[in-house]
């Protein structure tokens, strides 16, 4: 790298849905950016027409498929002093969207990293669910099989932070169905979906109730799914305790460790629930 020249890498939020959520500072750095990693071209080439912005510099296609590969064109450009600017489709790279190897290796290598914040699904969907803010986690997009995402809620049946997916429109049923079996009727949660845009809805009740609603109708548009954590008195039946230990075993873990764990955790009996896991894995 040039002490002289030193070159950064950008990372860049964009709207979510609505244009005029672009900040003054990214519709400066398309214009100014030497090299622009995009999810989508075509698609960071619409939102430059829509907010009037000329690009600049050259662009790179960056999505998920082959962002292994393209990470060291973006490093050497920086190291020769351009600044990088990477972009997802909607929202902040990284999160959920391609970018995060690129950060890691770029500090791996010492070179200059830092963000143009701006919108973000996720922290949208979880200020307008109504659902406790000061303690949340992002768990991204469920398992796509119906065995491993049970398996996946199970563990998070005991989970007492807000917790925040996102869920395509034509799986949202199933998900849902899933999260009432694992976490209970009666969790209250959200369902987000379109923010920013013309026909932005948030759904709000319990998960029976939001299972009920999205089997029921067609929902459209991109979907996030807020919950709210375990109650700090909620009592775990042993089943799903058995369901949590046999998900972390399956997971790789060791059925001894992994029962002291969840034993000692839900305040039972190892003994008990060890025995139970055994014939809950045997009857499989």
């Amino acid at each position: 790298m040039d002490p002289q020249n030193p070159g950064r890498l950008i990372l860049a939020a964009t709207p979510i849905g609505n244009a005029e959520d672009a900040s003054p500072r990214l519709r400066r750095l398309l214009a100014e950016a030497d090299l622009i990693a995009a999810e989508d071209t075509r698609r960071l080439r619409a939102l430059a027409a829509r907010l009037g912005v000329e690009i600049g510099g050259r662009v790179l296609s960056h999505h998920e498929h082959n962002e292994q590969a393209t990470v060291g064109e973006l490093l050497d450009a920086v190291a020769a002093g351009s600044t990088v600017l990477v972009v997802s489709d909607a929202g902040m790279p990284a999160v959920s969207d391609p970018g995060f190897r690129a950060v890691a290796a770029a500090v791996q290598a010492g070179l200059p990293v830092t963000a143009a914040p701006g919108p973000s699904a996720v922290l949208t969907a979880l200020a307008l669910s109504g659902l406790p803010t000061d303690r949340f986690c992002f768990e991204g997009f469920a398992p796509r099989k119906p065995g491993e995402r049970a398996r996946s809620f199970a563990l998070l049946a005991r989970e007492p932070r807000t917790m925040i997916f996102f869920e395509a429109p034509h799986r949202l049923a199933a998900m849902l169905t899933d999260l009432t079996a694992a976490l209970g009727d009666d969790r209250p949660a959200a369902v987000a979906r379109e923010l920013t845009k013309t026909y932005e809805e948030v759904r709000r009740g319990t998960l029976a109730e939001l299972t009920a609603w999205a089997t029921g109708h067609e929902v459209r548009g991109e979907i996030a799914v807020v919950v709210g954590g375990a109650p700090d008195t909620v009592e775990v039946a042993e089943a799903d305790l058995v369901a949590e230990v046999l998900a972390r075993v399956d997971g790789g873990e060791r059925l001894k460790d992994v029962v002291a764990d969840v034993a000692q955790a839900a305040g039972v009996s190892k003994r008990e629930l060890y025995a139970a896991a055994l014939a809950a894995r045997a009857a499989r």
